[in-house]
């Protein structure tokens, strides 16, 4: 017991109470602060406040039930998996934000052999959720069908979808703009020397890779006068991840291409690793670039160029119109397209000719 409040044990183990005196030298402030705090007095600056429940944390004591915040309600985050940087990424900034708002976060993962998005979404419902924030799921698969996200909407569950775009579901969509991020890395190849490059994307049923495979070849076409069916041969559908962009490469390499635009920063290490195995240099040979800038990136080797998906003004857009959603103003039924940015490392130089020269 403090000061006549009752502290329940430290994380740990360790029996023993914290003393007004521990709080108060970690937390920089006087006995008497902490007292005021601990038994939920008046008199006391917000920020001075929270620097003594962060001591509490620090010296790792549970606070008192009557401090604790309550929640504005659940809110459900459903990811396709977690071995993918960019959606732990997402995660972090849509948990901390709708933690800043009072809310919740409840994670579900789609992990090989375990719930499927439908099976989630059904055990959210049953825990009362509040809103679902759905990334990169079956709304982005055009061979999905989006009745499912009318069910949601007629049992009065608010969501917002992340990466994909289907014009059958009355919702708030962010998406990044895929096919300006395909036109910019094909242009940066370009300004490079390089003329036969080409494009490792996902499977075509997916709206972020259609969107790619189309900016890819719009932007072949304008670049180099290529024809429609010219272009559409330089893009190559395949698995996501590493395995996947290894696999596009060596058709793509055969073909001669000398840069290699990826539909993730995955795919694009899977390019990297069937370059070499060929032993072929990344950049002397072939230059590759990635998408998402996903954390770690610019430490391999070579340090990736990349496309940046705007990962924190999404996340915190989708929040925002999840909030919107849920304080019933019901916000516009519409897609929020934010733009990227080409991120130039050391995976991309001249082509040999261009340099050459």
């Amino acid at each position: 017991m403090v000061d006549g409040v009752t502290m329940a044990p430290p994380r740990g183990g360790d029996s023993a109470a914290p003393r007004l005196a521990d709080i108060a030298v970690q937390a920089a402030v006087s006995e008497a602060t902490v007292s005021r705090v601990l038994n939920g007095k008046a008199g006391v600056a917000r920020t001075t406040r929270q620097k003594v429940l962060a001591a509490l944390d620090v010296l790792g004591y549970e606070r008192p039930v009557r401090l604790r915040r309550r929640s504005a309600g659940l809110v459900g985050l459903v990811i396709p998996e977690l071995t993918n940087p960019i959606f732990p990424a997402f995660a972090q900034v849509i948990e901390q934000t709708l933690a800043g708002h009072g809310y919740t976060p409840v994670l579900c993962t789609q992990m090989p052999g375990g719930a499927t998005e439908d099976e989630l979404v059904e055990q959210l419902q049953e825990r009362g959720v509040t809103g679902i924030i759905f990334l990169s799921g079956l709304h982005a698969d055009t061979s999905a069908d989006p009745v499912r996200y009318t069910r949601l909407s007629a049992h009065g569950v608010p969501f917002v979808l992340i990466n994909g775009y289907n014009e059958h579901v009355a919702a708030p969509f962010v998406s990044p703009d895929d096919r300006a991020a395909a036109r910019m890395a094909v242009r940066h190849l370009a300004e490079l020397g390089h003329e036969r490059i080409g494009l490792a994307v996902g499977p075509e049923r997916f709206v972020p890779s259609r969107r790619k495979a189309e900016g890819f070849t719009a932007e072949l076409r304008e670049s180099f006068g290529h024809s429609a069916e010219e272009a559409g041969r330089r893009v190559r559908h395949t698995l996501f991840g590493l395995e996947g962009g290894q696999a596009a490469a060596g058709a793509l390499l055969d073909e001669g291409c000398t840069g290699v635009v990826c539909g993730s920063d995955l795919m694009a290490l899977g390019v990297i690793r069937a370059a070499r195995q060929r032993g072929m240099d990344v950049p002397g040979d072939v230059s590759v670039v990635g998408f998402d800038d996903t954390p770690l990136v610019a430490f391999t080797d070579p340090p990736l160029t990349t496309v940046r998906q705007p990962v924190r003004s999404m996340a915190t857009a989708a929040v925002g119109a999840l909030l919107e959603e849920i304080e019933g103003s019901r916000g516009q039924r519409a897609e929020f397209v934010f733009q990227p940015d080409l991120v130039v490392r050391g995976s991309t130089g001249p082509a040999r000719r261009a340099a050459a020269g």
